[in-house]
């Protein structure tokens, strides 16, 4: 009876050693990832140390349905204190069905901003007016809201690529480009480096013009998603949350930057779709003395196709359709 006692106590202690070393593995383990996501965290910020930030006043619309739009403004500031925002994207997060819809915006769209008497192209809101005004205006002429903004210098998105895929981001190069992009770039597939990948986003000459550059730009993104959400990417987010927070002007908290990513990794990948607005068949050229050159565009033909694609059609079906109007013509030809 004794010798059963003492047999029972030796399983007892062998078990509360074991339970003792898995507790012991499990705290080193937790103190080893979170001192990873530390440091990784500290070192991305650290790259954009030396970044200010502007003052913005901002009020988000209300969201409805899950469903988060993100205003993305990509600006050139060359050292200016304001600019025009070269570069104005909506994306559309669908955060049940991790479906994403890319609404770009060409900066030569001729409009009418809230609380000014002359129409001026679209890109000249955020000059005049900031993210307010550029979402005020978008909401006035497509009656698109806005929830959230992310506003970031053309000079930092070279390094945010470069800490988010360090092996660069795999695209297929059209044809040989460099005039005026600061790169060198020959036709066919492969991976470009931050800089590389901005001068693919910014090129613009040739046949198809500023209307080829936002394709290309709507092409980076859906490149970096790839990118960023495979499973080799994951031990890359601590150092790139800290990058895009100090990098990327935008009312997003870091907790709700770390849960969209998460919640898109955990739902199996991202969907995408895209559209460029004017669509073809919508617009045609047109001249004013305050604007210069612009977009004359069909307001009301482009708002009907937003609207219709953010709630599910395919961009695809929408250019089909918007093709069968009138084709854009250059005036004086």
């Amino acid at each position: 009876m004794a010798e059963q006692r003492r047999k029972q106590a030796k399983r007892k202690k062998r078990k509360l050693r074991k339970g003792r070393v898995f507790g012991v593995l499990l705290l080193v383990t937790v103190l080893a990832l979170g001192g990873y996501f530390y440091f990784q965290y500290k070192a991305g910020h650290n790259l954009a140390s030396n970044e200010k930030k502007q003052q913005i006043e901002f009020k988000g619309d209300p969201s409805i349905n899950n469903i988060e739009n993100i205003l993305l403004i990509g600006i050139d500031t060359r050292g200016e204190e304001q600019s025009r925002s070269d570069t104005m994207m909506l994306m559309s997060l669908n955060q049940e069905t991790n479906d994403v819809r890319i609404v770009s915006f060409m900066r030569d769209i001729y409009g009418h901003f809230p609380g000014y008497d002359v129409g001026y192209k679209l890109n000249t809101a955020y000059y005049l007016g900031g993210v307010s005004l550029l979402q005020q205006t978008l909401n006035s002429m497509f009656g698109v809201t806005v929830n959230h903004y992310a506003i970031i210098d053309f000079k930092n998105f070279e390094q945010l690529v470069d800490v988010a895929a360090p092996n660069g981001v795999e695209v297929t190069v059209p044809h040989d480009m460099s005039k005026n992009i600061g790169v060198s770039l020959k036709k066919g597939t492969q991976r470009l480096n931050g800089k590389e990948l901005l001068g693919f986003a910014r090129f613009r000459y040739d046949e198809e013009g500023d209307f080829g550059r936002v394709e290309r730009q709507q092409q980076v993104i859906e490149a970096l998603k790839d990118e960023v959400l495979s499973a080799s990417s994951v031990k890359n987010y601590p150092k790139l949350i800290g990058a895009i927070e100090g990098y990327v002007q935008t009312d997003l908290t870091t907790s709700q930057q770390v849960g969209l990513m998460f919640n898109a990794v955990k739902g199996g990948g991202i969907t995408m779709d895209r559209m460029t607005i004017p669509l073809k068949g919508t617009y045609q050229y047109g001249r004013y003395p305050q604007a210069g050159s612009v977009l004359d565009i069909n307001v009301d033909a482009n708002k009907n196709y937003i609207s219709r694609f953010l709630n599910g059609e395919s961009a695809e079906t929408l250019r089909k359709e918007a093709e069968g109007g009138v084709p854009a013509t250059p005036i004086g030809q």
